[in-house]
């Protein structure tokens, strides 16, 4: 079998952190199957020592293939050209799946947040989504959902038959993720990342419209001019799309000296960044998993998120739970949690428990069920 590692190697967190540590974790269960890593285009050698197996890679660029595969809809090269000939199972695991005449085909939906906020994602990207992953989903033989919600999803806005589903959710490493209490690491994250001293109240996330960072600033311009919070808003992330609005925000609130921006941080710095933070702030429209909630309960940082898509699944009684779209529902969160130490105790200490469900070797374990499950029909 094959199992597209695409985006294990070329997107550092999100899709990418999912597929490196379900497939990491699938390897150490050593089910006995024969299993080729996929990669569209050229990779380097770095890139092919940090892969857990030999990586089965194209001439092809990446980008051109996707051209080739899914803007035109040409049915070749197709996978087993390069993976080492035919194949009982083919795993496409980012929306769209590749030419294949494997005997099973199982594709990863991770959500559907195209379909109910088109406007947060570019044009183009948007037509692409809707033509290439519905057309994808028909062609699949099963699908694999991050959550029970988008599992919901696929059924009622696609009828995809609930029986053709799998829900096979993240996980989080916890030897990596877990509380620092030691306030010289804690102190280092915040000089490494320019935080200062002043309590801060961390989001994390590319910036990017759905993750609603302009209705989370407004939100914490209230909440400042109605508790007199001393914190610092500390937003973590690398630049996505259509973020001006995020920027242009702070400068109409004149809060350029309580909105941090610190850029990508990077994973070994994450643990201590959550640690630091007096709670984690992710008022996101729609998510597939929410897997930065889960890293934050598991680091025993409380959590505000929405009350919408997956994120209750993520959160479980570890968050405090508002509107994303109400940015008073938001202010009066982010002042509860600020204002409320018996609050964050109460959530902290139910959080910790609620992640440590999330294992790497649970959902390695349960997406191992839907290999066997296909490949059994």
């Amino acid at each position: 079998m094959a199992v597209d590692y695409t985006p294990a190697v070329r997107q550092q967190a999100g899709i990418g952190r999912i597929v490196r540590g379900q497939i990491e974790a699938l390897i150490a269960l050593n089910p006995g199957y024969d299993l080729r890593l996929f990669v569209a285009g050229p990779v380097n050698e770095v890139q092919r020592a940090q892969a857990p197996l030999p990586l089965y890679t194209t001439p092809i660029s990446e980008r051109n293939l996707v051209r080739i595969w899914h803007r035109l809809d040409i049915g070749f090269p197709r996978v087993e050209w390069f993976t080492g000939g035919p194949l009982d199972l083919f795993h496409a695991t980012d929306f769209v799946l590749a030419p294949t005449r494997a005997r099973h085909k199982l594709l990863t939906i991770h959500d559907l947040a195209f379909l109910f906020y088109p406007d947060a994602a570019l044009p183009s990207l948007h037509h692409y989504l809707n033509v290439a992953v519905p057309r994808s989903v028909r062609r699949a033989d099963g699908i694999i959902a991050d959550s029970y919600h988008t599992a919901h999803d696929l059924t009622k806005q696609w009828g995809v038959p609930p029986e053709r589903i799998v829900v096979v959710q993240g996980g989080v490493d916890h030897n990596h993720f877990r509380p620092v209490q030691d306030p010289q690491q804690q102190q280092q994250v915040r000089k490494r990342y320019a935080i200062g001293d002043r309590p801060f109240i961390l989001a994390l996330s590319r910036l990017e419209p759905r993750k609603n960072f302009a209705r989370l600033i407004e939100a914490f311009a209230l909440a400042r001019a109605e508790a007199n919070l001393p914190h610092r808003l500390v937003i973590a992330g690398s630049k996505g799309w259509l973020y001006e609005a995020i920027f242009r925000r702070v400068d109409e609130l004149r809060l350029q000296e309580h909105v941090h921006f610190t850029g990508f941080v990077d994973d070994a710095d994450l643990p201590a960044l959550y640690s630091a933070a007096e709670f984690f702030a992710y008022p996101s429209l729609y998510e597939g998993f929410g897997l930065p909630i889960v890293e934050a309960l598991a680091c025993g940082t409380p959590v505000l998120t929405g009350d919408n898509s997956c994120l209750p699944e993520a959160g479980g009684p570890g968050a405090l739970y508002v509107k994303a779209e109400e940015v008073h529902s938001i202010a009066e969160g982010l002042v509860r949690l600020a204002t409320d130490e018996a609050l964050r105790h109460q959530l902290r200490e139910a959080g910790l428990q609620h992640a440590a469900q999330f294992t790497w070797e649970r959902s390695a374990r349960r997406l191992l069920e839907a290999y066997e499950r296909f490949l059994n029909l």
